[in-house]
């Protein structure tokens, strides 16, 4: 059945939703809407992983090797902490700009006929007329807030403050940086996305922010104070953004997105218009792709749209579960620095692979360091903690709030009554 598709915006969940759709059924009517020129786009790369590029070789071999070819790989982390470098092996990870991401998709969805509309801008009180409206405008999505009250949007602002910078030091690993300030920790991640450049996340708790003078400082002194606390990684390379400042550099809070519904009606949401998760997993782009894979698999099994769009947002809420909690731990890891900073820099950094268990802020991290190396070399003791740990945290956590509770009942000044 041939049916008309209308995605707003033009990042990879709308291009990749559109690119599989056409692929289902070439006489689908497909047009992407993108407020912005072709070419223009933020931040600098993304990240994603082995699993991912194997789903999209199954799911449209032409972009999937596009996407390789141009991407940088690498299989270990680094850290450099107190002068010290750590190096780790790990899963296999790649880097990819942005721009040339989205030029892919986009090359690909014209191949199929897909009509991309560029600068071209639907707003909420002008909604397209279409058989599926798909909404994956982003964060801050326009149609979503037409229908706020419906889809229940909810944010939860992080505590640390970040900026998304860029860098012409290509790096040749994932890698962190630590650097010890009078005003306490401040760190960067580092990953390559082109053979000219990388991206780098600077992170920070508010008290070394303001301390630093960061929240007050203009572009060019917070980016030279930056590049001299991390001189060891960048080698003389400079730090930039992508698009100049006026007044101080931006340091906002991540705000993680969770909606109570994903669809009304014909509209569905798609991406982070959907859910956003922290970006120390590093999952944004590749959640985004699964987003665009999981509804075409929605809509070709089911021939009612109401269905189709139920079983897509009861599946894809499903599988988002073990990311938004790896997402919430490892916000939380970096939160509490402190706590695992002033270890041996190997542990540290071996600590900060395991950040996302649901276990670790509850044991003393040397603890945990022990047990973790003695059941990796004990099989049937990686069974036990992948099984238990979750319960014993849970159990753990619901003692911690009540003890918070009583305690704050405790101090709670007696009623005069």
């Amino acid at each position: 059945m041939r049916v008309k598709v209308v995605c707003v915006g033009g990042g990879p969940a709308g291009l990749y939703l559109a690119i599989l759709l056409k692929r289902q059924n070439p006489a689908h009517d497909v047009t992407v809407h993108e407020r912005d020129p072709e070419g223009s786009t933020y931040g600098w790369g993304v990240t994603y992983w082995r699993a991912l590029l194997d789903r999209l070789y199954a799911h449209d071999p032409d972009s999937a090797r596009a996407v390789a070819e141009h991407s940088l790989r690498w299989n270990q982390g680094v850290a450099h902490v107190r002068g010290q470098v750590t190096r780790q092996p790990g899963d296999e990870g790649h880097g990819i700009g942005r721009h040339r991401l989205l030029a892919i998709l986009a090359d690909r969805a014209r191949s199929l006929g897909v009509r991309l509309e560029f600068g071209s801008e639907i707003t909420a009180d002008d909604p397209p007329e279409a058989d599926l409206v798909v909404a994956a405008d982003g964060v801050h999505s326009a149609l979503r807030t037409r229908h706020a009250d419906h889809f229940g949007a909810r944010f939860q602002e992080g505590r640390n403050h970040y900026a998304w910078l860029g860098t012409s030091k290509v790096f040749d690993a994932f890698t962190f940086a630590f650097a010890e300030t009078a005003h306490g920790w401040i760190w960067a991640y580092g990953y390559g996305c082109g053979d000219e450049r990388s991206t780098c996340v600077v992170e920070c708790s508010p008290r070394t922010l303001t301390g630093l003078g960061l929240d007050r400082a203009d572009e060019g002194e917070a980016l030279a104070l930056l590049e001299g606390l991390f001189a060891q990684v960048l080698d003389g390379h400079p730090l930039v953004t992508r698009t100049p400042a006026v007044g101080p550099l931006p340091w906002p809070r991540f705000r993680t997105l969770t909606n109570r519904t994903w669809h009304r009606g014909n509209l569905v949401l798609l991406g982070d218009a959907a859910h956003t998760t922290h970006y120390s997993i590093g999952a944004g782009t590749t959640l985004a792709l699964e987003d665009a894979m999981g509804l075409a698999a929605a809509l070709r099994e089911h021939t009612a749209l109401p269905d189709a769009l139920a079983a897509y947002e009861r599946r894809r809420r499903s599988e988002l579960l073990g990311a938004q909690s790896a997402a919430r731990h490892s916000a939380r890891w970096y939160e509490d620095l402190p706590r695992y900073i002033d270890l041996p820099p190997h542990r540290m950094f071996a600590l900060l692979g395991q950040r996302h268990s649901p276990l670790l802020p509850y044991v003393p991290p040397q603890l945990y360091y022990g047990l973790d190396k003695a059941a990796g070399r004990v099989g049937a003791l990686r069974v036990l903690k992948r099984r238990l740990g979750p319960r014993v945290a849970r159990a753990l956590q619901s003692r911690s709030a009540g003890d918070r509770a009583r305690s704050a009942g405790a101090r709670r000044p007696r009623p005069p009554w």
